[in-house]
């Protein structure tokens, strides 16, 4: 049986790719085309190579985030 998800994209900045880990550990795991919570912004998804915590978060923010769970960053995106 297909899959009926959309494939995971990345976008063009670095820091948006699939596979980019910031300092903080933060891994860009792509987006599907929903809209984040930043202007003209994706809501990525987002994991944790600490803790395995995965969660969202927009595009614009993945060079700096940190995990919610294990580092007190800001709560990921809902969707």
């Amino acid at each position: 049986m297909a899959d009926s998800n959309p494939p995971w994209k990345s976008a063009g900045g670095d820091s948006t790719k699939i596979g980019f880990t910031n300092a903080n550990g933060q891994k860009c795991l792509g987006h599907r085309d929903v809209k984040g919570t930043d202007h003209l912004q994706y809501a990525y998804k987002v994991e944790c190579t600490r803790c395995g915590f995965v969660y969202r978060a927009n595009g614009s923010d993945l060079h700096l985030r940190k995990c919610p769970q294990c580092q007190g960053g800001a709560a990921g995106i809902r969707y």
